[in-house]
């Protein structure tokens, strides 16, 4: 079967940090082809019309992958703000500037102050994604429906 609309999709895959050549993560995937933003245009683009066994590599550049930093996403709150039994490593939600919730995540804790990171921890990093298709089959309707694979390597409601 053939990488198309509505296909879901799954991967094994290497990211890698273009610059450094640093191993960023590996894994397994699937996400729902077809526009959906499961995964990156590109990606999504290497693999249109391919099948099982396909592999390909493609290098996303800084905007095309996780965007660039935003050093306004940077954060530092009064401890006495700050959850307890959140450590440095974890994440926590806050209203952004824009009256939405962001996920921040806990950098460092010095004294009284809590240092808050509002980017994606792969901001401002050009990526190689490195993948190779393992499955494609049909999309269930309700995978359609709510826009992501479910099962396996998808999503688990």
């Amino acid at each position: 079967m053939q990488i198309t609309k509505d296909t879901a999709v799954t991967l094994h895959y290497k990211l890698t940090d273009l610059a450094t050549g640093q191993g960023l993560d590996a894994g397994h995937t699937a996400y729902l082809h077809g526009g959906y933003d499961g995964i990156f245009p590109r990606i999504e683009q290497a693999l249109e019309g391919q099948a099982v066994g396909h592999a390909t590599a493609v290098e996303l550049a800084i905007e095309e992958a996780f965007g660039p930093r935003d050093e306004s996403l940077v954060l530092t709150i009064p401890r006495s703000e700050f959850p307890p039994g959140v450590k440095v490593g974890g994440r926590l939600q806050r209203v952004g500037d824009d009256g939405q919730p962001r996920v921040y995540h806990v950098v460092k804790i010095k004294g009284p102050q809590v240092h808050l990171d509002g980017n994606h921890p792969l901001a401002g990093k050009a990526l190689r994604f490195a993948c190779k298709v393992t499955e494609v089959r049909p999309a269930t309707a309700e995978e359609i429906s709510h826009r992501h694979v479910h099962g396996g390597h998808g999503h688990h409601h």
